[in-house]
């Protein structure tokens, strides 16, 4: 009976952590918090040095956990990349991710040699520990608090920190068995280096076609098609490694190939994506936490600070200068991306290596890792959103506060239902069109169902509920319309402005009417052109660029993914010039 009261007591007590995660989840909302550091915290707290008193050193225990929170996290990633969006920063992220890595390896370990007293190889390895964005950290804050970013920054951090793991984690593991008496040359890593990278680009492209493959041809009971897709994704990951690649690699480049495939159950598969991932966070950022010792910590406290200091402000920034100018960003982008260099689990998750090897000082490289993650998230991630304000990244796209049922439609891959509740005061009733292709399927007004070739469904009415057949990836575009609440008309305006233009109006008749200059190359160049060319011909409602120092345009409307109408607003704080990219 005993033995039955211990596992009782043990499922009460992982109930209460998820439990206490999801209330830390409310907290960090509240206050704007990095939800990361607040796991984190907890776990502190519910160590041996804090409250809870709980007594945790299973280091290899960490390791599986974090593997397999790593590759959940990373496919997640990869899952909310579409190619479009991506298209024109695969090259700078590629060497964010490589060169960048080593760089910032490099110079931090000019710092933790000097301020930790540590030999060179050792101080490379750690380095190596705290040189790679942290995707976790990154796709989180990115786009939490509705922060919405322009598009080639949010871009180059997201597919910069989904493929720079695999560079730092071979550095990590090839350092560290360096030091534990294997050496190997210079031309041997290299090729191996070269080995790790190519099997895990062809395992994830193969292994994600693969489970294209199986969502679309296999038929399964309801509910089941989310599970396959993520089991899918974790034997990808285990199959990969085995193979003598990167794992973690691979399941990005799989969650991409997926992402910009037509699917089976897409919604489903992001919903039950979404819950695994928040639940992975929570998981691998307690457990760090319970590795952890708050007395420990504080031994190494300003040393490691002083380390966290010159990674957030000379080694990260002189790397990413170094990667990005060759390619002509805006010096205001370079500056963000050089801030955002988010520090997590990642740089935690490699201590653990020198623990499991059993390196000398192998508990100071975990200690500072985590003071150096605990710094990122603090600093860093609190200061996120100000800093996209700041640099003028920030692209002022709210989301609108819309209820919408998502439906798949089996048959076929390249249509989706959507549903919404037409709101008294939402823009669709105040003549706002629907983007193209977007078809009304039925109506549901007053418990009757209308059909869209009945009279009395020719015009929407407060309070119906419309279902519409729309091309995959159009719903964020139909949210807008069916905002709801009495903040609606002025959300609006505030996004769209007071006056609206046709898409083809010509910027220079327009510059001219409000007494803006312009540069004269675009003065026989219309709205939906310019939007066409700062956009990578992806525009997208809520899209922005100023005309001068005052006076912007907003697309407010699209027609076969072509600015149809655009919004003019008269600001001048934080927007995109016409003069630079």
């Amino acid at each position: 009976m005993e033995s039955l009261h211990a596992i009782d007591l043990t499922l009460l007590g992982g109930a209460l952590l998820v439990l206490a995660g999801i209330a830390s989840s409310l907290v960090a909302r509240r206050f704007g918090t990095p939800l990361l550091l607040v796991f984190l915290v907890l776990g502190l707290l519910l160590g041996e040095d804090g409250p809870g008193g709980i007594r945790y050193s299973d280091t290899r225990f960490t390791f599986l956990v974090g593997s397999l929170a790593l590759a959940v996290i990373l496919f997640d990633g990869g899952l909310r990349t579409r190619a479009e969006q991506v298209r024109g920063v695969v090259a700078p992220s590629l060497l964010l991710a490589s060169v960048g890595v080593a760089l910032t390896a490099g110079l931090t370990a000019l710092a933790a040699s000097k301020l930790l007293d540590l030999p060179t190889l050792q101080s490379l390895l750690l380095g190596t520990i705290v040189s790679s964005t942290d995707a976790a950290a990154v796709f989180f804050l990115l786009r939490a608090n509705g922060l919405h970013l322009e598009r080639r920054s949010a871009s180059t951090l997201e597919l910069e920190s989904g493929s720079n793991d695999p560079a730092a984690i071979f550095l990590a593991l090839s350092l560290t068995a360096w030091l534990a008496g294997g050496e190997r040359g210079g031309l041997a890593l290299a090729l191996h280096l070269v080995q790790v990278a190519g099997v895990g680009v062809a395992a994830g492209y193969f292994g994600g076609r693969a489970i294209v493959f199986a969502l679309n041809r296999v038929s399964l009971p309801s509910g089941l098609h989310p599970w396959l897709a993520l089991a899918g994704a974790v034997a990808l990951f285990g199959i990969t490694d085995l193979l003598g690649g990167s794992g973690y690699l691979a399941v990005y480049l799989a969650g991409i190939v997926v992402a910009n495939r037509p699917v089976r159950a897409r919604g489903d598969v992001m919903a039950v994506q979404d819950a695994a991932t928040w639940f992975a966070q929570l998981a691998m950022f307690l457990l760090l936490g319970l590795l952890a010792s708050p007395s420990a910590l504080l031994k190494v406290l300003w040393p490691a600070l002083g380390v966290a200091a010159f990674l957030m402000l000379v080694a990260r920034p002189v790397a990413v200068v170094a990667c990005l100018l060759p390619f002509r960003y805006r010096w205001q982008e370079t500056a963000f991306i050089s801030w955002v260099g988010l520090r997590g689990a990642v740089g935690i998750f490699l201590a653990s290596i020198p623990l499991l090897a059993g390196l000398p000082n192998a508990q100071l490289y975990f200690n500072v890792a985590f003071v150096v993650v605990l710094a990122s998230l603090l600093i860093q991630g609190w200061t996120l959103p100000r800093a996209a304000h700041l640099f003028g990244v920030a692209v002022p796209r709210a989301d609108p506060n819309t209820r919408r049922i998502q439906l798949d439609l089996p048959g076929q891959l390249e249509y989706e239902m959507v549903g919404y509740r037409v709101a008294p005061a939402s823009a669709v009733l105040r003549g706002a069109r629907l983007p193209g292709r977007v078809r009304l399927a039925m109506l549901v007004r007053d418990g009757r169902i209308l059909l869209p070739d009945a009279e009395e469904a020719a015009a929407l009415a407060a309070n119906d509920y419309a279902y519409f057949i729309a091309p995959g990836g159009q719903a964020p575009r139909l949210d807008w319309l069916f905002a709801e609440g009495s903040d609606a008309h002025e959300a609006e305006q505030e996004t769209f402005g007071v006056f609206t233009l046709p898409g083809d109006v010509p910027l220079g008749e327009l510059a001219a009417f409000y007494g803006v200059s312009i540069p004269s190359r675009f003065a026989n160049a219309t709205a939906a052109q310019l939007f066409d060319e700062r956009f990578d011909e992806q525009p997208q409602v809520g899209d922005r660029l100023a005309l001068g120092k005052n006076v912007v345009l907003v697309v407010r409307d699209l027609k076969d993914d072509r600015v149809s109408r655009v919004g003019l607003k008269f600001s001048g704080v934080g927007e995109r010039l016409l003069t630079g990219r």
